[in-house]
């Protein structure tokens, strides 16, 4: 009589194992993400020598021996990924690169070995066949001979070909269809992601050779296995905007070699991503003169200024509970602006339906945007048009105070440089400098804000 072959649990969210099922993971606190996987016979882990029986050839240094003058990063071609990486890929170092099917994950992973052709690439795929990834880098205008393709699976087939080949950069697409001989489980699950990983990275360290991995993600938005995935790699980049629109949002999640408050911005062609860097010109307003609803807000992220525009539309409640929508900026913060109108400013919106939207696909955090969101919430409700050339940076409180901002210089640089007019700042901004060309309006509160806006 066969027997029965021992499971454990797995917690889909970190990757706790449990004997048993749980309705909540004691580890992260996620509910409803334990899946049943089969206990691994052998892993890569305990088939290792213990450090008691390897050789030593290795030894502690003082901090202050160590040195790293000679590492230069490795230039990928493309200026946007190269300043998101923090000024290129860093030998030795894992990337993982996330986003949902059809965003251009495998687009932007074969255009950067088309773009360097001096570094030689091993591109890995376990999704596509090899005359899939010819058609592919021809659409995208290249046909790099010192790209080497590689279809496989087998992780431990995968790296003793990098061995062999010895590349200066290798690419794995994607890391939830490789599987290693040594768990026994499917491709995609908690423990083959775990060990894929574990093993790409000992690869990575040992060998030199910097390895960018390609994720699935969830319908929630978050990379697809456990979250030990995003702590095991070095940089964590994400793919953000909608699968239709054009413009596709890079974003550095996770960076140990740089920023985690950059991004880049891309706009999908027929012949692959194209790397936008002036994004202002292209989220400013995009419509005829004298509409109403709509600010431009001077947005800083990261090291990165640039101007977009916030839309809003108020109108009366149509079955008594008023609604309240905002894509692209955070609900709550739009209900806390609202009663700050009401409250601070006499305005009553209470009975009335607003909805907010970030053009171009956005999704921003950066305080400075509250002060064009309240401007064009108001410039719907008064049917007033606020003029193009008019732009926003502050703050707003709940006492309705407006407040500074980080970095408002460079704020006030770009929207000059872009041909704005006036900038709406608070009025406790403290200025370095002077800015001719553009007329510098301070403001203490909204009714303030209401005086010199609307008047």
């Amino acid at each position: 009589m066969a027997t029965k072959a021992k499971t454990v649990w797995f917690c889909s969210s970190c990757g706790n194992e449990s004997p048993k099922w749980m309705g909540r993971c004691p580890a992260c606190g996620e509910w409803n993400t334990m899946v049943e996987a089969p206990r691994e016979a052998k892993s890569a882990t305990s088939s290792r020598q213990s450090p008691l029986d390897r050789k030593l050839d290795r030894k502690a240094l003082h901090l202050k021996e160590i040195d790293y003058s000679k590492e230069s990063r490795i230039s990928l071609g493309l200026e946007e990924v190269n300043r998101i990486l923090g000024g290129g890929l860093v030998p030795g170092s894992l990337v993982l690169v996330g986003g949902e099917p059809g965003i251009g994950k495998s687009t932007l992973s074969l255009q950067i070995p088309l773009a360097c052709p001096d570094i030689r690439t091993l591109y890995v795929s376990g999704e596509e066949s090899t005359r899939q990834v010819k058609m592919r880098a021809e659409r995208l205008g290249g046909d790099d001979s010192n790209c080497l393709v590689f279809c496989e699976t087998m992780i431990e087939t995968i790296l003793e070909e990098a061995r062999e080949v010895r590349p200066d950069l290798m690419i794995v697409d994607s890391v939830q269809t490789m599987f290693t001989e040594s768990v026994e489980s499917t491709p995609g699950s908690v423990s083959q992601i775990k060990e894929v990983a574990a093993c790409l990275l000992r690869f990575a360290k040992e060998s030199g050779i910097p390895v960018i991995l390609i994720g699935h993600i969830t319908k929630d938005g978050y990379i697809a296995g456990p979250k030990i995935l995003e702590h095991i790699v070095d940089v964590v980049l994400q793919f953000e905007g909608e699968n239709r629109g054009s413009y596709r949002i890079l974003r550095s999640i996770k960076n140990r070699f740089g920023s985690t408050s950059e991004l880049a911005v891309f706009e999908m062609t027929g012949s692959g991503l194209r790397e936008v860097s002036n994004p202002s010109e292209l989220l400013i307003p995009m419509h005829e003169q004298g509409l109403s609803g709509t600010a431009i807000a001077a947005m800083l992220d990261g090291t990165r200024p640039f101007l977009f525009e916030v839309q809003a539309l108020v109108s009366s409640a149509a079955y008594g509970t008023a609604q309240r929508s905002a894509t692209g900026f955070d609900s709550r913060r739009l209900n806390m602006l609202l009663a700050v109108l009401e409250k601070r400013a006499g305005f009553h919106l209470s009975a009335k339906d607003v909805f907010l939207n970030m053009a171009g696909g956005l999704k921003v955090n950066d305080p400075a945007c509250d002060l064009a969101v309240i401007c064009a919430v108001l410039s719907s409700n008064f049917d007033f048009a606020i003029p193009s050339d008019v732009c926003f940076a502050a703050e707003i409180g709940l006492s309705g105070e407006i407040r500074p901002v980080a970095q408002t210089d460079r704020r006030i640089t770009e929207a000059s440089r872009l041909g704005f007019s006036k900038i709406f700042i608070s009025s406790f901004t403290k200025l370095d400098t002077s800015h001719d060309g553009i007329k510098v309006v301070r403001v203490a509160d909204v009714p303030a804000l209401v005086k010199a806006l609307f008047k």
